[in-house]
């Protein structure tokens, strides 16, 4: 069998199953966030933090919850890993320096995981269970809390409550990202993945000497990583190690975790407004994108030329024989159009379009299918900005699941597709243009620039992916990438949450003749090329210093 065909077999395997899983799911989500049922284990919790989850929230409220959680979860982590020399557990490993612990702890609150060191040389046993692989679970749970609470803003009318945050949170992770991860973690253990808490050990012979590696709760992390789209891997190597992913069937189950909820939201989103049409039209949406970039990465990756590019049979370089360059694709696509940031493969050694199709994948906003929750939101925020263009071409006042788009839900819209662009862009000016962050590049030219480019847009973009070419262990970038994964992720909830109080707070208004279909094919493709010209105008310019000018001159 040809490289070629194994590839698209593991696709259609891929689609196959996520087509079985997004009905089941996306309904019993949608039951989750509809219930006023609290289960025992719930009631605990909230009585523990002291909150009510029977008392519904503005947004103002839901926000400042958001926040306020987030916040905590910030310097928990922090302090977590700066008292990390003096913990049972730590494998003898030293405290983090301050720098270093701030960004880590930014990166997984943000959703991020976007790290500067070494897994399996920095961070204990208490670190990574106690502290990061919380984080997945519950920065997961943010997410798809936000994103409920918009699709409650459209699904509502005459009132500005938007359900409760503490209840969504608890509701998320508990009935689940919790059920999930613990069949996802049975899995990656039969198919090799270790779960232990082994000390250091010696294995080997290595160059004449020996490798030194300790173990892990890895595959509990694993799931978690994967489904709450977080992305930080217990080893450096991520899921190109073989401890986190052993066996191409492993790959193939880690990119179901990547895509299952997002996917699965569409439905659920479909479920709560009273339109499964408007669920698929939004799903449609997401997966012309992900198939359309799917074949263009396994094209370019497979069209190499030369002699190496022959013999391997495409682009080889960088990526696990195991999986190959169909199964790192994959991976590589699904991986960037969510805000996962995974890898079993290096991006940098992709070919230049490769590595410029992971870099778009992002700067689209990672919508499609995108995170949990924020796949969701980003989307919906991209189909009112589609209405509104829409409503310009033909003169009428453009309206979206029977609420108006007015003046204060444009400008709400327009500020979530502007924040994220000028943090990429605004950091990586700074970053070229100052010497000391120059310095950190591997490479000169063109790639040089896409490694900073790439790391500001995983970082803004609450990706976590790397370039693999940036010594990013430096205070600039851990300062610097940890503000903008902080912005990046809470600003936009800001006007999500806006958003979804103006919205709720209208009057339904009735479908007439002239009401735009967005339930059809053509509104979809119309979002299509919203989604399209919009990241076009905005990052072709910095494309072109970068991945653009590599690739053509290859």
């Amino acid at each position: 069998m040809s490289p070629q065909i194994a590839g698209v077999l593991q696709l259609l395997a891929l689609i196959a199953a996520l087509a079985l899983a997004h009905r089941p799911l996306g309904d019993h989500m949608a039951r989750v966030y509809s219930s006023e049922k609290h289960y025992a284990p719930e009631k605990w919790i909230y009585k523990a933090i002291g909150a009510n989850p029977s008392v519904e929230m503005r947004w103002p409220a839901y926000l400042r919850a958001v926040l306020a959680f987030s916040a905590v979860g910030v310097l928990f982590l922090y302090l977590l890993q700066r008292l990390q020399g003096v913990l049972p557990g730590s494998l003898g490993f030293a405290s983090i320096d301050p720098d270093q612990a701030f960004n880590t702890a930014a990166s997984f609150v943000a959703n991020t995981n976007w790290q500067s060191y070494y897994g399996e040389q920095a961070m204990g046993h208490v670190v990574q269970t106690g502290g990061l692989a919380v984080q997945n679970f519950v920065s997961a749970a943010v997410g798809m809390a936000v994103a409920v609470a918009l699709v409650r803003g459209f699904a509502r009318s005459r009132t500005g409550e938007l359900g409760n945050f503490w209840a969504d949170l608890v509701r998320g992770t508990v009935r689940i990202l919790l059920p999930i991860s613990v069949v996802g973690a049975i899995v990656l253990v039969a198919c090799g993945v270790i779960q232990n808490f082994a000390g250091i050990h010696e294995v080997g012979q290595f160059m004449g000497g020996t490798q030194q590696w300790n173990g892990g709760a890895v595959a509990s992390q694993e799931v978690i990583k994967e489904l709450g789209t977080n992305g930080g891997g217990y080893f450096n190597a991520n899921s190109a190690h073989p401890f986190e992913n052993p066996t191409p069937f492993s790959n193939l189950f880690q990119i179901f975790l990547i895509l299952l909820i997002p996917f699965s939201l569409t439905r659920t989103f479909g479920r709560m407004v009273g339109s499964l049409r408007q669920g698929y039209a939004i799903l449609a949406t997401m997966a012309v994108i992900w198939l359309g970039f799917t074949a263009l990465m396994m094209w370019t990756e497979f069209a190499g030329h030369g002699p190496a590019f022959e013999v391997a049979g495409g682009a080889m370089e960088g990526k696990e024989t195991r999986f190959g360059i169909g199964g790192s694709s994959i991976f590589a696509v699904a991986t960037t159009l969510t805000s996962t940031g995974a890898v079993n493969s290096f991006h940098s050694s992709y070919t230049g379009f490769g590595g410029g199709i992971t870099m778009l994948g992002m700067q689209l906003g990672e919508i499609a299918p995108g995170g949990v929750g924020s796949g969701l939101y980003g989307m919906l925020i991209m189909a009112i900005i589609a209405v509104f263009i829409a409503g310009l071409m033909v003169g009428r006042t453009p309206e979206y699941l029977g609420k108006k788009i007015g003046t204060r839900e444009i400008k709400l819209a327009a500020c979530y597709i502007l924040i994220t662009p000028a943090l990429v862009l605004c950091f990586t000016a700074a970053a070229m243009a100052l010497p000391t962050p120059a310095n950190s590049m591997t490479n000169a030219g063109a790639h040089g620039f896409s490694e900073i480019l790439y790391a500001y847009t995983s970082g803004a973009n609450n990706n976590g992916s790397a370039f693999a070419g940036l010594n990013a262990d430096t205070q600039w970038f851990n300062s610097t990438i940890g503000i903008a994964m902080l912005l990046g992720r809470f600003l936009p909830m800001v006007f999500v949450l806006a958003l979804a109080g103006s919205l709720a707070g209208q009057r339904p208004v009735p479908e007439t003749a002239g009401t735009l279909r967005t339930d059809k094919p053509l509104y979809a493709g119309l979002l299509v090329g919203t989604i399209v010209i919009i990241t076009g105008l905005t990052y072709f310019p910095a494309l072109a210093l970068g991945p653009l000018a590599e690739g053509l001159a290859s």
